[in-house]
């Protein structure tokens, strides 16, 4: 079955929430520390200038990643840039643990992206158009490393898919 149009594109669905949560701690830290200057009688213009701007900081500091997929391709966008990779031409994935786990995805044309592997469990769409674009570089013969990488990260999804959907059947 071929896709066409924008259905196409598969986004990270819980992308809005993440978003709306940044947001809304930017404007509630910027309300109260205005709120708190106001009470003061200190505040100013350039101080009210100053809360506005470090609320803004909060914001793209909170503001989590776009990831969006679709055939080939990878894409994850941040408030700076916007990083592209082909996932039907990868050559290395890389898994970095620790306090912020993240996946390093490489491909023939030199671009390279980090990911959250959290973002891939939680989205199987996402997965997917990954999954596919990897299982294309496999056949190509040009992932030459971190094959196995993946491979356990699509077994986790695989088992965490499968328990949310016993959890929703209530059969679990």
């Amino acid at each position: 079955m071929e896709r066409n149009g924008p259905a196409d594109k598969v986004d990270d669905r819980h992308w809005r929430d993440s978003a709306r949560f940044a947001v809304g701690c930017a404007l509630l830290f910027c309300a109260m520390d205005l709120l708190v200057d106001w009470d003061a009688g200190s505040l100013t213009p350039l101080r009210a200038l100053i809360w506005v701007t470090l609320s803004a900081t909060v914001c793209a500091v909170l503001l989590p990643p776009r990831v969006s997929a679709g055939p080939g391709w990878l894409a994850v966008r941040t408030p700076w840039r916007r990083r592209v990779i082909h996932t039907d031409a990868l050559t290395a994935v890389r898994q970095h643990d620790g306090v912020s786990a993240h996946l390093v995805l490489r491909d023939v044309h030199g671009h390279s992206l980090e990911l959250d592997p959290r973002t891939l469990a939680a989205n199987p769409l996402l997965w997917h158009e990954l999954d596919t674009g990897v299982h294309r570089s496999l056949e190509r013969g040009t992932l030459r490393h971190g094959a196995d990488v993946l491979d356990r990260l699509g077994r986790r999804i695989d088992d965490e898919t499968a328990r949310a959907v016993l959890r929703e059947s209530g059969l679990s």
